[in-house]
């Protein structure tokens, strides 16, 4: 289960009808939009959560590393550590070993979009440059290297406010963001700086809340 929201019983109803279980929980970071349901999750399936080495949260968890594999019978999925969104983003790569062994796509949590890419403001004021030229080179030294025909599933889009000129769409493939996505037009790491701090919408006033509840720091 990746980026599980607060409401976990449409997962576990959906387990139960496959007659699966659920063994691995997985953050692509520390959530600010929603509250996660990871720690629900694990206390009724007795699952780990996995998180980034990065993630300074206050509760158990196990570590992810950067190119760390985790095998799920015929699932394999590669850890890309992905800063930029926050320190801690990562993004997963999925082969079906069923059909080939090379990956069928990308779990892109909050670091690419359809569309657009993720805001890096929402620690707050003076880490935006910081992670802005994280973000760069996670998307243009990491994401655009994997071919063009990758499909790409983020944890969001349209309407969401984690991230700007996000598409309606809720996927989408390499190539196309790397043709399309306004953001990834700017090759040049100064002038993709400048455009992802540019214009970006006011944070709402629950994110601050969310992230401290997702960090173990309240209830």
């Amino acid at each position: 289960m990746v980026d599980p929201q607060h409401d976990i019983e449409p997962y576990l109803e959906a387990a139960a009808q496959k007659s699966m279980r659920i063994s691995h929980i997985i953050e692509t970071h520390v959530q600010a939009d929603h509250v996660s349901g990871a720690r629900r999750l694990a206390e009724l399936t007795g699952a780990p959560i996995f998180m980034h080495q990065a993630a300074n949260v206050r509760f158990p968890h196990a570590v992810l590393a950067d190119d760390d594999q985790l095998d799920l019978g015929n699932v394999g999925l590669k850890v890309l550590a992905t800063p930029g969104h926050t320190p801690d983003s990562v993004c997963l790569l999925v082969t079906d070993r069923s059909r080939a062994t090379e990956p069928w796509f990308v779990l892109s949590g909050d670091t690419l979009f359809s569309g657009g890419v993720g805001r890096p403001d929402l620690l707050g004021s003076g880490a935006e440059q910081r992670l802005a030229e994280q973000l760069y080179v996670s998307l243009h030294g990491r994401l655009l290297s994997l071919p063009d025909h990758l499909e790409v599933f983020p944890a969001h889009f349209g309407g969401a406010a984690c991230g700007k000129g996000l598409s309606g769409k809720p996927g989408s493939t390499i190539g196309f963001e790397r043709r399309f996505n306004p953001a990834l037009q700017y090759r040049k790491r100064d002038e993709f700086v400048r455009f992802v701090l540019s214009d970006l919408p006011p944070q709402p006033p629950q994110f601050a809340e969310n992230r401290r509840i997702n960090l173990g720091l309240t209830t």
